[in-house]
């Protein structure tokens, strides 16, 4: 929690608010009782240092009153109830009661009502004390609905931040299921076979497993684990294909230092071997090169294409889920082309790491 968000409790009242509210508001009647002592300053001269300061402190706290009057009686009780005509008379009211007990208070010290300068006459004296009041009130309000929209800004975007790592958690909770069923498909051929690498397939895939339950929870993750997981993967298919798909990943650039959203770029080499390699009835080939800098990331993936296209459409909720995952985590800021060759399908996906602008 932010430290100007920690809630603490008002004097005089059984409410907290946010320390910001309080600062704020202190800074204001601050520069209010700056401009006071500036403008009265003349009586000191005019009488002495305690009548000076009795009249000032008098004048804020008067002020201060029907403000938060105002802002947390008035405005409730008959502004937002579309109370308009009878806000604006009580508001006036109690700007009258305000004139009345600081005109009565300026006689007892003064002798004459105080006014902003020495020669004033009193009409002049009165409307400058009204309508200046009446600003201060004013300002006092719109430095209310200005705290009031920001907070109601910052609520809208934590829930669209809650909301955001919902949908991302919704959509990796299908990515995950989807996965662990091709691959135990490919583990139950091997045992089937009694293969002597269904021990490696199942060390590999206790791996991924540890990388899926714990790692990649956090909403980035470091790209060399993500990297680490795609290729795990793809040992796991190539010892399940054998010696007849050729299949390989190009990895250009530095990977330290640098984050990711965690599962992004299994989808695309997953889809590659579903709908590529797993269909193709002769020798099929899968070619991946994946190039990061300091600012983005771009991964290829080119497979071979079957002979026949598949009816079965179904697989392709993983690269559905791809673009919402894109979409929530980098908005603006990739791109995802998938291209249909007449031998070989294209994917191309672009990651920049950084905001835009």
């Amino acid at each position: 929690m932010d430290f100007l968000d920690r809630p603490i409790r008002l004097p005089l009242a059984d409410r907290r608010v946010p320390l910001r509210y309080a600062v704020v508001h202190a800074a204001y009647w601050v520069l209010v009782t700056g401009f006071f002592l500036y403008e009265r300053r003349f009586l000191i001269v005019k009488a002495n240092l305690p009548y000076f300061l009795v009249c000032v402190v008098s004048r804020v706290g008067l002020l201060m009153g029907i403000a938060y009057l105002n802002i947390h009686y008035y405005m409730p009780r008959y502004l937002r109830a579309k109370r308009y005509l009878l806000y604006c008379l009580v508001v006036l009211l109690s700007v009258l009661a305000y004139l009345l007990i600081q005109s009565l208070l300026d006689f007892y010290l003064y002798g004459f009502v105080v006014g902003p300068l020495r020669g004033s006459r009193l009409i002049e004296t009165i409307s400058y004390i009204f309508f200046s009041t009446v600003w201060y009130l004013w300002l006092m309000v719109a430095l209310k609905l200005s705290l009031d929209w920001y907070e109601q800004q910052r609520v809208l975007q934590r829930i669209a931040v809650e909301k955001l790592q919902a949908e991302v958690n919704y959509l990796r909770s299908q990515v995950n299921p989807h996965f662990l069923f091709n691959i135990l498909n490919s583990l139950y051929a091997l045992t089937l076979k009694k293969s002597d690498l269904a021990p490696e397939v199942v060390l590999k895939l206790s791996e991924m497993m540890g990388y899926m339950l714990y790692d990649s929870d956090d909403l980035r993750v470091p790209l060399v684990q993500e990297i680490s997981y795609l290729q795990n993967y793809m040992e796991l298919e190539k010892l399940r294909c054998g010696d007849a798909s050729e299949i390989s990943l190009d990895i250009q650039g530095n990977l330290n230092g640098q984050e990711i959203a965690p599962l992004l770029l299994l989808p695309l080499v997953e889809n590659a071997f579903k709908h590529g390699i797993e269909k193709r009835l002769g020798r099929a080939w899968m070619h991946g090169t994946l190039a990061v800098d300091h600012s983005a990331l771009a991964l290829t993936v080119e497979n071979s294409k079957p002979a026949i296209s598949p009816k079965n459409k179904n697989g392709g909720i993983g690269l559905t889920n791809l673009r919402k995952r894109l979409e929530l985590l980098y908005p603006g800021r990739y791109s995802l082309h998938i291209e249909e060759k007449l031998e070989s399908y294209k994917a191309d996906l672009h990651i920049s790491f950084s905001e835009k602008g």
